[in-house]
């Protein structure tokens, strides 16, 4: 794991996006397409948008994956990351390999073992992912399941996380926030070839620490990343202010 700090989200966007689209098109060049996983909230805005703006991705050989999607919620909601990442990312590119989307108004375990079985066929070449101010990892909130082998599973929301969504604006109040969502799992994650972790903001400072201070332990989820070797936190001045030197 590398940790690389920057003065502001907009540079820390530009940092993870510029190495995301060159990881992405060294797979390229070497196995003919890229395996990659998207994910989403606000603090992939400047990450995803510098992705956006990169030259010379084949997205045509690009195969797309996101992480997790609420329960029960349409396609039309606006905190419906099916919808975020088709306004936010694929309408803005040229034709993808394909793109993977969770489905949350279908059957949950059927949704799963869909995707499970497509998943088998692409292993992961880039992930892109964030910590939630509760140190999840996805939607793998704590004490999150780091013994699953199954890549999709239905999760449980706990109170903070969904305190979060609300805080960032998606929701109108806390009782409209989803329960459940069907989640990439921990050991899916980790079996990705990269990692790009992008974290800004004061709201996840805390979460920040706990997760690359602390033992890893599933009480801070995203705190597993710190046995990844090709996994690169990008952090601003603010999510990283209470990190000892040490470590930053």
């Amino acid at each position: 794991m590398n940790i690389n700090i920057a003065q502001s989200p907009l540079e820390l966007g530009k940092a993870a996006g510029t190495d995301a689209a060159q990881l992405i098109r060294e797979t390229i060049e070497v196995n003919g397409e890229a395996s990659v996983i998207l994910a989403t909230g606000t603090s992939q805005f400047e990450t995803l948008n510098q992705l956006l703006s990169e030259k010379d991705i084949d997205w045509g050989k690009v195969i797309i994956f996101h992480l997790d999607e609420y329960i029960g919620l349409p396609v039309d909601h606006p905190a419906s990351f099916r919808k975020y990442l088709q306004e936010r990312f694929v309408s803005k590119v040229s034709t993808l390999e394909a793109a993977h989307f969770i489905h949350g108004q279908e059957d949950p375990e059927r949704e799963c073992a869909r995707l499970n079985k497509i998943i088998a066929e692409h292993p992961i070449d880039v992930a892109l992912v964030g910590i939630g101010e509760n140190g999840h990892l996805a939607f793998n909130d704590p004490p999150a399941d780091f013994e699953t082998e199954d890549p999709f599973i239905v999760v449980d929301l706990d109170e903070k996380c969904r305190e979060q969504q609300l805080g960032e604006g998606w929701f109108k109040s806390i009782d409209e926030v989803p329960k459940k969502a069907i989640s990439m799992s921990i050991k899916q994650i980790l079996n990705s070839k990269n990692i790009i972790c992008s974290v800004p903001g004061e709201r996840k400072a805390m979460a920040v620490k706990n997760c690359l201070e602390e033992p890893v332990s599933n009480l801070y989820p995203a705190s597993v990343l710190q046995q990844h070797s090709n996994c690169t936190i990008y952090l601003d001045d603010l999510s990283a202010s209470l990190l000892s030197r040490n470590i930053a």
